[in-house]
């Protein structure tokens, strides 16, 4: 008689619990009580509303692509057909809408982004403690939080952005028929995220940057006579160090002529039902909004600019309310005692402040490992390793979408970093993962160490990211500086 074999440890399915865990959390931090606040937050105010607009066949300009508004149209429509998420309606946006089917989109898209970083982690390294690690990290940033619960365009501009950098990693794993889709799919999405936003075309640039880079390694390499041939199957190789199977054809009409024509043609809804101005000039009108917006604290309070980001210094407060007793009206499901008083209920835009914090140092830490590399003189000469290939992977990209806000003359604010902090939280993952994976005792306790106070400051400063009601005494408590106040 044979006997089963005991389940050994390694046969749990440890990754897929954790990724479905984060999946679930993400769920439901974002569509729990996600009609809370019975009237429209921050830049709801333009998207709810442009939103509404297409619905209703309401003639407006828009001093952004359109695509965000579509997709919170679609999620205005479904919403409306849905026999739950009714309970709170306003006329808000021009018409009788519940605030949950103009924010549930949001919410379901902000919940995807973890998974999607998970891949795009996996592509980078093969790894899927890594994934599991830049997932978790990705799932408890607060700004993504509070982007995801409301009808605004970021966490779009954001996964398109990340989706295009994906199968692009996923091109350069396949060859022929597979390769070509892989490029499409991802010159698709790079022009829908520039259909978000204009800066949406820094996760393109970062992608333009490290191809043009590995050529340019490559050509040093056969200007040294230290040539290798390049496998026309990339099986068994680092994603990255396939970059120069990709020629100015591969580039040209996937990575520009695709963009392009992804982008007008996602036009065509807006320019049919406003037809003027048209689509030339409706690019000129953009730029000109934007030019003329201005910058400090006199266009707005919370404006701040590109360096602070780095240490989070001027967060945004989306909402922010008082309750003196329960019986006042505050639009928030949340249930006031009867002895409550001088109840405060706070939107803070702002991230994680020990994600953030450590993910700079993370980025700033491995610009110096390899700027050390190439003054040793090992870059050009010497065979790319993955880590190397990794190291200017995260840099370069973080880099694309965070350099080009220093020519931005216009008021900017803490959201504009998200695309960049989703490189220094990857950076920041893949130091812990290495650490974690360590010999050593000290760096795997560094590893766990980082993910516990990430973890708990996310559950600290929870209530400020869903606006749950905070005593003055504990508001204050989690407004650490004045500047975030």
């Amino acid at each position: 008689m044979i006997l089963p074999k005991k389940p050994s440890h390694s046969s749990i399915p440890w990754f897929s619990i954790g990724i479905t865990a984060i999946v679930l959390l993400s769920l439901a931090l974002r569509f729990w009580g996600l009609g809370r606040f019975n009237r429209l937050v921050f830049d709801e105010v333009y998207y709810a509303i442009f939103a509404n607009n297409y619905l209703t066949g309401t003639s407006f300009f828009n001093p952004h692509p359109p695509l965000s508004q579509y997709i919170i149209a679609i999620g205005i429509w479904i919403g409306s057909h849905l026999p739950f998420g009714q309970d709170r309606v306003n006329e808000l946006t021009g018409s009788l809408r519940s605030t949950w089917s103009y924010r549930c989109l949001n919410a379901l898209t902000g919940s995807l982004i973890p998974i999607v970083v998970a891949a795009l982690a996996y592509q980078l390294n093969r790894r899927r403690s890594y994934a599991l690690i830049a997932a978790l990290f990705a799932a408890t940033d607060g700004l993504f939080l509070v982007e995801s619960r409301y009808a605004l365009n970021n966490i779009y501009l954001v996964i398109l952005g990340l989706l295009g950098q994906l199968f692009f990693l996923l091109a350069l794993n396949h060859y022929a028929a597979k390769r070509w889709l892989m490029l499409i799919l991802s010159g698709v999405f790079f022009g829908a995220s520039a259909a978000i936003k204009w800066n949406g075309l820094w996760f393109l640039l970062g992608i333009y940057i490290v191809w043009a880079v590995a050529w340019v390694w490559q050509l040093f390499r056969t200007y040294f006579g230290q040539t290798t041939r390049t496998p026309s199957i990339p099986s068994g190789r680092h994603p990255l160090q396939n970059l120069t199977q990709l020629n100015i054809g591969h580039i040209l009409l996937n990575l520009v002529i695709l963009p392009v024509v992804t982008y007008s043609l996602l036009w065509i809804p807006h320019l049919l039902m406003n037809p003027s101005p048209g689509f030339w000039e409706s690019q000129v009108k953009i730029l000109t909004f934007h030019q003329n917006v201005g910058s400090g604290t006199d266009v707005h309070p919370y404006c701040s600019r590109w360096y602070s980001w780095l240490l989070m210094w001027r967060p945004v407060a989306y909402f922010y309310q008082t309750a003196s007793h329960s019986p006042e009206a505050v639009p928030t499901d949340s249930l006031l005692s009867a002895d409550a008083s001088n109840v405060i209920y706070d939107v803070h835009a702002m991230g994680n402040p020990f994600l953030w914090w450590l993910s700079t140092t993370a980025i700033l830490l491995l610009l110096l490992l390899l700027t050390q590399r190439i003054l040793e003189g090992v870059g050009w000469k010497s065979i790319p390793t993955s880590y190397t290939w990794i190291t200017l992977y995260l840099i370069v990209n973080y880099a694309a979408n965070l350099l080009p806000w220093t020519k931005v003359t216009r008021c900017t604010f803490l959201y504009h970093y998200m695309g960049a902090s989703v490189f220094s939280g990857l950076a920041l993952a893949w130091l812990v993962d290495r650490w974690l994976h360590s010999e050593k005792n000290q760096y795997r306790s560094a590893g766990v160490s980082v993910i516990l106070v990430v973890v708990l400051a996310f559950i600290f400063w929870l209530p400020i990211y869903l606006g749950l009601p905070l005593s003055e005494s504990g508001y204050q408590l989690r407004m650490w500086f004045r500047s975030w106040i």
